[in-house]
């Protein structure tokens, strides 16, 4: 069976581990991971609770193909209300945590309460148990792996922590595991911080078994040649997703300095080609590439820094690899802010890896404070002396490192960029959506995406829907609405199973998805079904956004993107047309026109 049937409820508060038996009422009826975190999330809080709150909680998530053999079977979510958003959060990663969890008999951990003192969860198969934490806490990402791995003499234990960004409140701190890999958006890692949890470590030896084992394997190595086969997935695991850089920056759908423009003039110092070109001392910023548990693709980057860089210079403790720049962090850190000074950039990506933060809303939010100084709102007083200049480079790296420590003008960065905009009375300012930082393309060039931005259940998301070879065939809004709510649909499936999202555009059909959840899970899953259970859940997270009091108001765009036409590339003059394409979306998705899931909806779902 690809569920374990076993969820581990700790509460945090009275420092107990508990076994339960997993509701396979609601498995059956929402899948796993994303889906079945958000179930329990709903049934377990008040949607209205303050997300820092010890009534919120944090619940860690596999899907039914996590652990196994299928390609790219690694996966795993944090759900909870987002410290950032004040929305659902579910933020997704890889790397090989998701699957240790599930390998040690778990499907799902919900952490609840507050521990009186920091603490780090221990699971080693069936035993769990929570330990003092007081020596890790302060510590960064980097220092407190090998620390637990040491302390517990086992260098295969698998870690998910947060760094101290997370423990003094950076509203877009992120859940960080295998040293580079994180649950990154909305605040997820906020949220654990609140609750007093440094880590979750995890050993395990159990292993999972599929319901029928000769036609799981089978229906995995079907999906397997296929991606071996395709080109997308060739060009992932030779260039990651920055090769993104060269189509947005000529298409002229990159946002570039806090979205005032949609080309950058740097981008191809940032791009594929300047990541694998020798410097002028002869240093390469690319060594090679990763992949995480069970996947074929191994899109991951591994990268350094020149020595001679300023960001490192007389700091050999920085003269090492780590997760290098992908197409976000890239854009991020690079276009953003102006910056095209890939070492800069890489460096700025370190400290999200060391710290524990969203390098997307870190971005974003430097961006923010840089055209805030452009307009004189900020100055060098309020900055701590530092000149937020679009293009500078050392400002970049400066505020990274600050707002991971929570130190001088990086805790106001670490506000993020609507709650900084609105402290200093520029809110239109904040290119957000329900607070969440945009991601790398702009809503004027790509139509569709901007309908995915406004209508996304957890603020700005380029991975909750998937328009992008409608947008870059036609500006025009002609079938976007389509597009973008029958793609929301599956991906809420695709996240919902403990596969990665990247195998759907390396060639990977509903077939194949449906095909290995239903010999893992035991029959009667089918491609129509993984559709209707994609649905299923992106209305539940929609009535959950609903009682937490958001509401269609909150389906928008900042006045940037909705006012001020493109300046430049292919959708030059064109402002994003969301009031067109929103009723649509709402008729589409069977709600009313403010918004709200009609009775018939819900009741056809088994949400009513």
């Amino acid at each position: 069976m690809g569920w374990q049937r076993k969820l581990l409820r700790v509460n945090l508060t009275a420092g107990t581990c508990v076994s339960e038996p997993l509701n396979m009422a609601w498995a059956e009826t929402f899948l796993g991971q994303r889906g079945l975190a958000t179930k329990y999330l709903m049934e377990e809080i008040d949607p209205k609770v303050d997300p820092l709150s010890p009534d919120n909680k944090l619940i860690i998530a596999t899907g039914p193909l996590t652990g196994t053999m299928a390609s790219t079977g690694g996966r795993w979510s944090a759900v909870t209300k987002g410290a950032l958003t004040g929305a659902i959060a579910c933020s997704n990663s890889g790397g090989q945590f998701g699957g240790e969890l599930k390998m040690a008999g778990w499907d799902i951990v919900i952490l609840e309460g507050r521990a009186p003192s920091p603490v780090y969860l221990y699971i080693e198969d069936e035993h769990a148990e929570l330990i003092d934490a007081g020596h890790l806490w302060g510590r960064s990402v980097w220092e407190i792996e090998p620390a637990i791995k040491a302390a517990h003499k086992d260098p295969l234990i698998r870690i998910a922590s947060i760094g101290p960004s997370g423990e003094y409140g950076c509203r877009y701190a992120c859940i960080v595991n295998d040293l580079y890999r994180a649950a990154g958006r909305s605040g997820v890692g906020t949220v654990m911080g609140s609750k007093r949890l440094k880590a979750i470590a995890v050993r395990g030896t159990v292993g999972v078994k599929p319901a029928n084992k000769q036609a799981f394997m089978k229906a995995a190595a079907a999906a397997s040649m296929t991606l071996a086969n395709n080109e997308g997935r060739m060009v992932f695991t030779r260039f990651g997703t920055i090769p993104m850089m060269d189509v947005t920056g000529t298409f002229g759908a990159l946002p570039t300095r806090n979205n005032r423009q949609v080309q950058f003039e740097g981008f191809e110092k940032l791009n594929a080609t300047a990541m694998r070109t020798p410097n002028e001392h002869g240093h390469t910023n690319l060594i090679t590439n990763s992949a995480c548990f069970a996947c074929t693709i191994g899109c991951g980057r591994i990268c350094h820094i020149d020595p001679q860089h300023f960001s490192v210079k007389d700091r050999p403790q920085y003269h090492h690899a780590s997760g290098g720049l992908e197409y976000e962090t890239a854009y991020a850190l690079g276009a953003a802010v102006g910056v095209d000074d890939l070492d800069a950039a890489t460096f700025a990506g370190f400290m999200c890896n060391e710290y524990g933060m969203d390098p997307i809303s870190l971005g974003g939010s430097i961006a923010a404070a840089m055209e805030l100084f452009d307009l004189g709102v900020i100055t060098e007083k309020e900055s701590g002396g530092i000149r937020l200049e679009f293009g500078n480079a050392q400002a970049l790296c400066q505020l990274a490192e600050m707002t991971g420590k929570g130190e001088g003008f990086g805790r106001e960065i670490g506000l993020g960029s609507k709650l900084l905009c609105e402290k200093y009375g520029r809110p239109e300012l904040s290119m957000t959506v329900k607070g969440q930082e945009f991601a790398a393309y702009d809503g004027r060039a790509m139509q569709g995406m901007g309908l995915a931005y406004a209508t996304s259940n957890r603020g700005a998301c380029h991975l909750r829907a998937s328009p992008y070879e409608h947008d870059f065939a036609s500006t025009d809004v002609a079938g976007k609405a389509k597009v973008v709510k029958e793609s929301q649909d599956f991906i809420a499936a695709i996240d919902s199973s403990g596969l990665c999202l990247f195998t759907r555009s390396s060639g990977l059909t509903e077939e194949h998805y449906a095909s290995q959840i239903d010999a893992a899970c035991g029959g009667g899953w089918t491609a129509e079904r993984m559709r209707e259970t994609g649905e299923r859940i992106w209305n539940l997270e929609r009535q959950f956004n609903l009682a937490a009091g958001l509401s269609a108001r909150d389906d928008t765009l900042p006045k940037r993107i909705l006012e001020e036409p493109a300046p430049s590339g292919a959708a030059k003059g064109l402002v994003a047309k969301l009031p067109q394409m929103l009723p649509e979306y709402y008729q589409l998705r069977g709600w009313t026109a403010d918004g709200k899931p009609k009775g018939e909806t819900l009741s056809r779902l088994g949400l009513a």
